[in-house]
């Protein structure tokens, strides 16, 4: 067995799908590569000083501007003649992604950087306290969109990041899953088999924020797929090329196994709204499978 690029004996939580999905980026990209990685999680379970479980050269930036650290290094890069031989990855979660680091992100995309920006979305500000972000989904209890007497939870749907990174005219936009390993590696390496700038968004359940058992993270991340509250798709050029079908399952089925949902298990209007959005996704990718001929 080959060696892992993201080494075992960080400090992440038992269950963590964002470490996951790390390891499997990087293992996908391989030894050449160069990361750039925003505060969050992932910055600070696998960089505990003095010790680092990147096998690659690693650069922390501040919260907000991976992207734009890693403009930076993509030019030098450049400059050195190296452009083919080295991959740049920026990296982020969810909140450092579509929240305070969306104009770096929206400047390295408009400047057409060679670079593969993949967000880590687990769905909140999991390092500073589970505080809502703009790829929260509708209705999730956090700290700052508290369930209650007056709150259902958060109020606002999740932030279409893909489509606003497709519509900067880029080369590749894809959404994958830690539930699903071997599509996140191929559209990692599809990914950095073309030049400019390319977009990753990655969902990665968090046991702690989301409030499932640790052992539950891949049954978790892959309910969210096969409800279509959490699409796998592809654009190239622009132009949505593929995704993931499905047999659609009831919304539920995937609310029920995380805490976070559970004041709306007794809501059926509520339940029904995000059964709506899930619905809308599969009408608007084409997400449910053609039934087989018998």
């Amino acid at each position: 067995m080959s060696k892992t690029l993201f080494a075992p004996g960080h400090t992440a939580c038992a269950g963590c799908g964002q470490s996951m999905a790390a390891r499997l980026v990087l293992d996908a990209a391989g030894p050449n590569t160069i990361i750039v990685n925003n505060t969050g999680c992932l910055e600070v379970f696998s960089t505990k000083y003095p010790e680092s479980c990147w096998e690659v050269p690693f650069v922390h930036s501040l919260f907000e501007n991976a992207a734009a650290v890693a403009s930076g290094v993509e030019s030098a890069v450049k400059y050195l003649g190296k452009a083919d031989a080295i991959n740049v990855i920026a990296q982020g979660g969810d909140g450092g992604t579509a929240d305070i680091g969306l104009q770096a992100l929206s400047g390295m995309l408009e400047r057409g950087h060679n670079i593969l920006y993949v967000c880590y979305d687990n769905e909140a500000y999991m390092n500073t306290g589970v505080q809502r972000s703009g790829l929260t989904p509708f209705d999730t209890n956090t700290t700052t969109s508290p369930a209650g007497a007056v709150s259902i939870g958060n109020l606002r749907p999740k932030k279409p990041m893909p489509e606003i990174a497709n519509a900067h005219g880029i080369p590749y936009v894809a959404v994958a899953s830690s539930g699903f390993g071997q599509d996140l590696q191929r559209k990692v390496k599809k990914a950095l088999s073309l030049k400019g700038p390319k977009y990753i968004q990655v969902h990665v359940p968090c046991p702690l924020g989301w409030r499932h058992e640790t052992n539950m993270t891949i049954q978790v991340a892959k309910a969210a797929v096969e409800t279509g509250l959490y699409p796998l798709i592809e654009y190239e050029n622009g132009v949505l090329s593929s995704r993931r079908q499905i047999t659609p399952k009831p919304v539920e089925e995937y609310l029920k196994l995380q805490g976070r949902f559970k004041h709306l298990l007794n809501k059926p209007e509520e339940i029904k709204k995000i059964q709506e959005i899930a619905d809308n996704n599969i009408k608007k990718y084409g997400l449910k499978a053609e039934a087989q001929p018998a």
